[in-house]
């Protein structure tokens, strides 16, 4: 590997440099991010001498080739479209790559600030996070996880109870099973008040993948790292031996005249180590366990064009994944592993048609499958003392199914001034199965090391019975909206939406929202935006799986309070006569809601560098968290007021969340230098966890309110690529905020409920807070390019990135656990710094 790297470098001193020119390539699509094959795209100086001329492909892709640096113009032109301009600038070895979304005719141009990219379009926030296929090639991205590096620009408070939302062309997917290289762009907080989607703009990541091509092309991307280029973790006694490979390429082409075909896929194996930072009645356990990963991945897409006004895709994919040893690390020993494996199954289709100039009609379909089994390691008892070690068995044994269908069907209405857009959307329809066989050998816990010692645990949990069970999970959306010129420097776009799902009674979640934007003056520098709205959170398929295999009688489990060890009853008692503990749902339970709203003004400071200063406002109501009902009253807490149930966990809806932050985000594109930061100052509090959490003292939640668990009150995020000559391609990223709260706990079952999350008298819920963080990544990069005889271009690029340079020990887990010998201190770290060679071919 290192010898091909040194070898591509030497050889590009022999290459013709870029006199020839570069290449200047995209996709022309309409507003819904479908390709329009067919398209006249025309390449124009700032004369407006045209340079090149062709026509879009039938997956809407275009090239020029041998663009000479300098400024230039990219016009687009489409029957029943707007003709649209962009202005691209050219730079010597970087070829540009860029997006062209024509409006339908009947719409009003967005108003340019400035020719600064600045508008007053109500959909097009400055604070928005938009990275295309050759921005993420020159970031420094650790094994392509394109997904996990621009998670961190999300908003906690406004992702829903099931994480954050991914859209794959406008479909909603369970998970990305789409490589790398077939990704054509990223936007995060894009049109944040879209009556199109159930979550706001900061809780969902919308991705778009590239289209097939009129010419076969490729991309083959090799990654490789080694620990001998690592630094050791703050954690591990020892470097462990680690390698990460992948294999990751894509392969486009025609089909005839009117079929063009994309093929993607990766390879990925990790030999990772895990490290185990445990304390145990043999005394400190410092250890590195194989944790290996390997995962394949294969998609393919075919386009095809039916005349001018009509295109059909459909998309395959296939994802095979297997994790061995499975949640080992810090207080958890080799023992308690389990493994686990993920198959995906997904095929899609999309039809767009144009049934005139003002009228457009697109379907998407998804349906998929997958299967996901879990097995421990061992199937002895688990054991648990808190916050010190947890060893025995996994008990994690377990078989999840699903099969889901997923159906988005818009019609795009353009009459004068206005773009009216309505539809259906159902982001999932799915049968859900779950075989549980978790914890049937049970599971001991212990509050302390000399609890274990003395032989003394505080419950026993075990599970009984049948723990198959299926569900039928059904979410239905319609919405329509409407985007209005009310004045040339004036837009607003005003949308509703309804939800329903099935399960809760609750059938009347109307979502409006309303967002605007006004360019003072029109020709000004300056964009003012505000906007508000209403949006539902999903009830997921978890918290009803609980309720429907806890009844009591299928799956029965049980809650021991202070047992025998290491036999939980005494002899001649048994389980059958032990009451049994349930989950259900309050009769009251709703769907969780939430309130966001915002106002920011968006400034030219200079051409291409812009400033956009964002406050926000979020009030959630209704939040799910859980309470046991039956749980032992004050002032005693002796015994539980129904003696024939164990623990009774009732999900109700009943917890609120306020945040309040601002957003300042600079972007600038200097001549060949271009970079986005993003500096975020926000208040997140909340008195719930999330559906599974549970309070200490459930008869008294009045310490509950405090800091949300993901609040990072300060978080400074920058990215930037920079093209300053032949040697010098280069990416940084770089991130550095304030730490998470975490609470203060006695590690004592002081209520009798068998959970120990008892804290000290008087201290509420999140009341300590760990260290701050700080990370930078770099990448170095160097292109050589090779002409064929038929003039087509190969170019070959030699990357290394370096992750967490300055090799900053940044905390993951800090112990609030009094009665745990790692009180107040960490017990592991994120990644240590690491070294990553990267090889690209591409014709």
């Amino acid at each position: 590997m290192l010898s091909f790297v040194v070898a591509v470098m030497l050889a590009s001193a022999q290459a013709q440099p870029s006199a020839r020119g570069v290449a200047v390539s995209g996709v022309i699509q309409d507003q819904t991010s479908a390709v329009l094959p067919g398209a006249r795209v025309t390449l124009a100086t700032g004369a407006a001498a045209i340079v090149q001329s062709v026509e879009s492909g039938p997956a809407g892709d275009f090239r020029f080739d041998r663009v000479a640096p300098g400024d230039y113009q990219v016009r687009a032109e489409f029957p029943g479209f707007q003709t649209t301009a962009v202005d691209v600038r050219v730079a010597a070895r970087a070829p540009a790559s860029i997006t062209i979304v024509l409006p339908l005719e009947g719409l009003t141009q967005e108003i340019a600030v400035s020719g600064s990219g600045l508008n007053a379009d109500a959909r097009s926030n400055l604070n928005a996070v938009s990275v295309d296929a050759d921005t993420l090639d020159d970031l420094p991205m650790l094994d392509q996880d394109v997904v996990g590096a621009l998670s961190r620009f999300l908003d906690s408070s406004a992702i829903g109870s099931n994480g954050a939302t991914i859209l794959v062309d406008g479909v909603e997917v369970n998970a990305l099973s789409l490589s790398a290289s077939a990704i054509q762009q990223i936007k995060i907080n894009q049109d944040p008040y879209a009556a199109e989607f159930m979550r706001p703009g900061r809780g969902r990541i919308e991705i778009i993948s590239k289209p097939g091509g009129k010419q076969y092309s490729g991309t083959l991307n090799l990654r490789f790292r080694d620990s001998s280029l690592y630094a050791r973790n703050a954690f591990a006694k020892t470097k462990a031996p680690e390698q990460r490979r992948i294999a990751e390429g894509s392969l486009t082409g025609p089909v005839g005249k009117r079929t063009s075909f994309l093929l993607s896929g990766s390879i990925d194996s990790e030999d990772n180590q895990s490290i185990v930072f445990a304390d145990t009645a043999s005394g400190l356990v410092q250890q590195n366990v194989a944790t290996p990963f390997r995962r394949v991945l294969m998609a393919g897409t075919v386009n095809r064009q039916q005349g001018t006004r009509h295109t059909q895709s459909f998309r395959f994919s296939h994802v095979d994944e297997k994790n061995t040893n499975q949640g080992v690390g810090g207080t958890t020993l080799p023992e308690a592993a389990s493994n686990h494996e993920n198959r995906t199954d997904e095929a899609s289709f999309t039809n767009q048609t144009v049934f005139s100039p003002r009228l457009l009609n697109q379907v998407r379909v998804l349906a998929g499958v997958e299967r996901e089994p879990r097995t421990s390691l061992s199937q002895a008892p688990r054991i648990v003392v808190l916050d010190a070690f947890t060893g025995g068995g996994g008990q994690n044994d377990s078989l999840r199914t699903e099969s889901h269908f997923t159906l988005v069907e818009a019609v795009t209405w353009s009459p004068s001034r206005h773009v009216v857009k309505a539809g259906v959307n159902i982001p999932d329809w799915s049968w859900r199965g779950l075989d549980d066989r978790s914890n049937t050998g049970g599971t001991f816990y212990f509050s302390s090391v000399p609890d274990y010692q003395s032989g003394t645990p505080y419950s026993f949990v075990q599970q009984i019975g049948d723990g198959r069970v299926t569900y039928v999970e059904r979410v239905i959306g319609v919405f329509a909206q409407d985007e209005m010129r009310l004045l040339p420097n004036l837009s607003l776009a005003a949308g509703v939406r309804y939800d329903w799902q099935s399960y809760l009674h609750d059938a009347n979640n109307v979502a409006p929202r309303v967002s605007m934007a006004f360019a003072p003056g029109g020709s000004a520098k300056v964009v003012i935006r505000g906007g508000t709205g209403l949006f539902y959170d999903r009830i997921g398929a978890g918290p009803v799986l609980d309720a429907r295999r806890f009844d009591g009688v299928r799956l029965r489990r049980y809650v021991i309070e202070d047992p025998g060890y290491p036999v939980a009853l005494p002899p001649g008692q048994s389980f059958a006569a032990q009451p049994a503990s349930i989950v259900r749902f309050a009769s009251d339970t709703v769907v969780p809601a939430m309130i966001q709203s915002s106002v920011g003004i968006e400034r030219e400071l200079r051409r291409r560098t812009t400033i956009a200063v964002t406050a926000i406002s979020t009030r959630g109501y209704d939040l799910f968290r859980s309470r046991d009902v039956n749980a032992p009253p004050p002032p005693l807490f002796a015994a539980r007021p129904d003696l024939t149930r164990g623990v009774v966990r009732e999900i109700a809806s009943t917890a609120t969340r306020r945040a309040l932050g601002i957003d300042t985000t600079f972007r600038t594109q200097i001549r060949r230098v271009n970079a986005t930061v993003q500096y975020s100052e926000s208040r997140n509090s909340d008195d719930t966890g999330g559906v599974n959490w549970m309070p200490p003292n459930n008869y008294d939640l009045s310490a509950e309110y405090a800091a949300a668990d993901g609040e990072r009150r300060h978080v400074l995020e920058t990215y930037a690529s920079a093209n300053i000559g032949r040697w010098l391609n280069l990416g940084v990223s770089f991130e550095a905020g304030s730490g998470r709260p975490y609470s203060l706990t006695t590690g004592r079952d002081d209520f009798n409920t068998g959970t120990a999350n008892a804290r000290p008298a008087g201290v509420s819920r999140n009341s300590l807070r760990g260290p701050g963080f700080a990370n930078l990544d770099l990448r170095w990069s160097h292109d050589v390019t090779a002409w064929g005889a038929n003039g087509r271009k190969m170019t070959f690029t030699a990357g290394v990135d370096a992750f967490n340079v300055v090799n900053k020990v940044n905390y993951s887990y800090f112990v609030g656990n009094q009665s745990s010998p790692f009180f107040g201190r960490p017990i592991s770290a994120q990644a240590p710094r690491r070294v990553q060679f990267s090889l690209r071919a591409r014709y």
